[in-house]
């Protein structure tokens, strides 16, 4: 019988997962810093939030008592800048501006792309006509993320997904996606710990994005029942996901117990 392949490293999903805004998720802090960091995985934190630079982010994580640093945090903002910035376009940046720092460098003067994220400040007519006549004019429109809802304090709210999908049904484009849940997001994630798919984990709270998008990526993934999680939502994805457990602590007690 051939042995089981050791676990190598395992992707996390940040807000729903650990936090929701800036309360944690019971006992994470405690299953990452004593346990999961004390095995011979590595680890890398994912995250589609468009809502604050990776600085500030790690920031907030910080004086939840995560135990994290900046390295280690991959953004679908660095991926959305390191796109832009291959094919030197000029961007129309809809994002928070708590999170304008991560496009810091960037030429943003005649804009030639459409770069939306969770951008509640800005999501008002004037701004989105804007980037309406900019795709119609030829201009890429790059969707950050397409996340339907997300988690906060005070019940879910709406993601960018049903602006970018307004963008797309008024333009007659699709949007080119760098975040979760595109192949691509993971690969690259897994490239800078310099693990393959096969050798990794996911774990998240959105079924489709992170679940889905890491197993079709080739990693298995296992989905919590924090943040953004309604009950069926593991049924929502096929193949279904490796394993649904409460929240990260069970989690990660599962890959202590049964793949490292």
């Amino acid at each position: 019988m051939a042995s089981r392949r050791a676990l190598k490293a395992v992707l996390i999903d940040l807000s729903g997962t650990l936090h929701v805004e800036d309360c944690a998720v019971p006992g994470a802090q405690e299953a990452l810093r004593s346990r999961l960091r004390q095995s011979s995985v590595a680890v890398k934190f994912v995250t589609n939030t468009t809502k604050e630079c990776r600085r500030s982010l790690l920031e907030r994580l910080q004086r939840l008592n995560f135990d994290l640093e900046e390295r280690e945090i991959f953004t679908s903002l660095s991926a959305a800048c390191r796109l832009l910035e291959q094919r030197r376009e000029r961007p129309l940046l809809l994002v928070e501006d708590s999170a304008l720092e991560d496009f810091s460098g960037l030429d943003t003067s005649e804009p030639n792309a459409v770069v939306i994220g969770l951008a509640p400040e800005h999501f008002n007519y004037q701004t989105l006509n804007k980037a309406f006549r900019l795709v119609l004019e030829g201009a890429s429109l790059i969707a950050i993320h397409k996340a339907r809802y997300y988690r906060r304090q005070d019940g879910l709210a709406l993601g960018p997904g049903p602006f970018v999908a307004g963008l797309e049904y008024a333009t007659e484009r699709q949007a080119e996606v760098v975040g979760k849940p595109e192949q691509s997001f993971f690969l690259e994630a897994l490239r800078e710990l310099g693990c393959s798919p096969e050798d990794a984990i996911m774990i998240g709270d959105d079924a489709r994005d992170d679940v889905g998008g890491a197993q079709k990526a080739g990693m298995k993934g296992i989905l919590v029942k924090t943040g953004k999680y309604r009950e069926g939502d593991e049924k929502k994805i096929s193949p279904p996901p490796y394993l649904t457990c409460d929240d990260f602590v069970q989690a990660v007690d599962h890959i202590l117990h049964h793949l490292v």
